[in-house]
């Protein structure tokens, strides 16, 4: 039996990805409620602080939907080196096969990082948290906890650099470059 979305939900899926794809200033409530379908008097009724409250929903919301993917993938595949090249060449299938894929939450942060600092911090904390998977997954596989977490910070800004590229260049050969890179720096020789 399937669970029944509500218009909460249904308000934080259409922000989120209207977000991804347009950026926050590219994106006006009025463009939420139509794209969702769902009334206006709903959206004021959960996010009663307006747009940047739904923004901190949707850019959460993504957090969580990147999490679940990569610690999925970093369950299945012990061998970090694997595990990681794995990762990026999901990510680069997804933006070949995808017109309308967007950027998690990088479009989003640059925008909106003078500006908001609600937002900017919900932003930070997502950074961190993708961080933080990728230190687990090397502390797990023996790299010492400083390594570790220079390179949890290294891999994601490889990965958040390539995703730009490779959206911007409409080619996944950043997000290749990024895999044979991030290869070379987890190798422990």
């Amino acid at each position: 039996m399937c669970a029944k979305i509500n218009s909460k939900d249904i308000l934080i899926e259409t922000a989120s990805r209207l977000f991804r794809l347009r950026g926050y200033y590219g994106v006006g409530l009025k463009d939420i409620i139509e794209e969702s379908g769902v009334p206006k008097g709903s959206l004021y009724h959960y996010f009663p602080q307006g747009k940047e409250q739904l923004a901190i929903a949707a850019i959460n919301h993504t957090k969580e939907i990147v999490i679940n993917e990569i610690q999925a993938l970093f369950a299945e595949i012990e061998d970090p080196i694997i595990a990681f090249q794995t990762h990026i060449e999901h990510l680069s299938e997804i933006i070949i096969n995808s017109d309308s894929i967007g950027f998690p939450i990088g479009t989003i942060a640059g925008e909106t990082h003078s500006t908001s600092e609600p937002i900017r911090l919900t932003c930070q904390l997502a950074f961190q948290e993708w961080q933080a998977i990728y230190m687990q997954k090397l502390l797990k596989s023996g790299y010492d906890k400083k390594r570790a977490t220079d390179l949890g910070i290294t891999v994601n800004l490889m990965i958040e650099g390539a995703i730009l590229l490779s959206l911007t260049n409409k080619s996944n050969r950043p997000l290749e470059v990024a895999k044979k890179q991030i290869t070379i720096l987890l190798s422990k020789d």
